[in-house]
């Protein structure tokens, strides 16, 4: 549903007042998440430390099982990152996203478009692991790499999920888009937002033989 032209016109002003006055207005960003390529809620007011409006539209597999979904949300700018990313565990755990983030009342009310979720591997592999309820994992498994994805990762810390928080940790490959994450950061997805204390990213290995 759009916002009236007499709603939108009072939240141009009043962020406009807000701007000259110098009085740091809180931000208002619409609400959301759902199955699908988009997804409409109410727009709410930011709580303090959120300053980023943001709208994902993420693709995944977990053991197989496929899903596509929306999510639309306050966020902090540092830990937003605009564009694509992609994650693959193993062919049938990966996770790919587009996402935009913005600092005006309402921005994300609009769509971005979905992920291109490209699955061919490219010969670059990473150590692989996928562990709940832990924040470490060996990564004994090895994940191909797919598409973009050039580097490895090792992200750990907990998530959530309605109103369960558990620990996790999970290694792979994925896009440099990836090493924007940084420890400490809230990273949304379309299912679930994770809050990160380790955030380790590097190129991936060469194979033998590749690049001489």
């Amino acid at each position: 549903m759009r916002l009236s032209v007499r709603r939108r016109t009072f939240l141009l002003a009043f962020s406009l007042f807000c701007t000259l006055l110098g009085l740091g207005c809180p931000l208002s960003c619409e609400v959301c998440k759902g199955s699908g390529h988009t997804c409409s809620g109410k727009v709410k007011t930011c709580e303090a430390g959120k300053d980023a409006c943001v709208v994902l539209v993420g693709e995944s597999s977990t053991k197989g099982r496929h899903s596509v979904s929306t999510f639309k949300a306050c966020t902090k700018l540092k830990d937003c990152y605009s564009g694509f990313v992609s994650t693959t565990m193993s062919p049938n755990d990966y996770m790919v996203s587009n996402a935009h983030c913005c600092q005006s009342d309402g921005c994300n009310r609009g769509t971005v478009p979905p992920p291109q979720n490209n699955r061919t591997e490219n010969g670059l592999i990473c150590p692989s692991c996928i562990v709940p309820f832990q924040e470490s994992c060996p990564g004994t498994q090895v994940a191909r790499c797919v598409g973009r994805e050039n580097h490895c990762i090792y992200f750990s810390g907990t998530v959530q999920a309605g109103i369960i928080n558990t620990k996790f940790a999970t290694r792979g490959c994925a896009t440099e888009s990836a090493c924007y994450t940084k420890v400490g950061a809230e990273v949304p997805s379309a299912s679930y937002l994770y809050f990160l204390r380790r955030a380790d990213c590097l190129p991936a290995p060469q194979p033998p033989g590749r690049g001489e």
